[in-house]
């Protein structure tokens, strides 16, 4: 195999992009919030998910990119023509890697920005309240609604991550029944 076939670069884009992500939602993030104070938690998470979320959606681009073909001159394309005018490639390949993109493009861009603004916010109030957001109730109206907004865009970011585990997963099928 050739270094400059897009095949081993396909191959360890995916392994890298499953990897990580199954890491990072099952285990680094579960123990990281068992074993750390929630401070320390916070300020981990808030510096690993803008890496982890590019990585997320860099990668999916980077298998796009790197699509193999079939290797009769009949078959799909190779790249960027494979995945996307490829009729058969439409739920296979296309589907899975846009939706893992989209999914992580948007925690990238949108949902973590939108969360870590609202846990900056949290730390104001807990400030003015002299009280942190985590401590049991009762709270102020303006910490509770915080607390509120705050698991609202968690869930979000939690599932637009869980999508892009099971597409990522989901393409996976269809690359390993291409070794078959």
């Amino acid at each position: 195999m050739s270094l400059l076939s897009p095949g081993p670069y396909h191959i360890l884009s995916y392994g890298t992009l499953l990897g990580a992500t199954f890491f990072h939602t099952f285990i680094n993030g579960i123990l990281a919030f068992r074993v750390l104070p929630r401070p320390q938690f916070s300020t981990l998470m808030s510096h690993i998910f803008p890496v982890y979320f590019s990585l997320q959606t860099a990668l999916p681009a980077l298998l796009i990119l790197t699509y193999p073909g079939s290797r009769n001159p009949f078959g799909s394309a190779s790249g960027v023509a494979g995945v996307f005018f490829d009729r058969d490639n439409r739920w296979t390949v296309l589907v899975p890697l846009a939706g893992a993109f989209l999914s992580s493009a948007v925690n990238l861009g949108v949902v973590g920005p939108a969360t870590t603004g609202v846990m900056e916010e949290r730390r104001v109030q807990e400030k003015k309240d002299g009280k942190k957001s985590y401590d049991a109730p009762p709270h102020s109206q303006e910490m509770t609604e915080l607390n509120k907004r705050f698991g609202m865009l968690h869930g979000v970011s939690s599932l637009l991550n869980l999508g892009s585990f099971v597409a990522t997963v989901a393409y996976g099928f269809t690359l390993a029944s291409r070794l078959a």
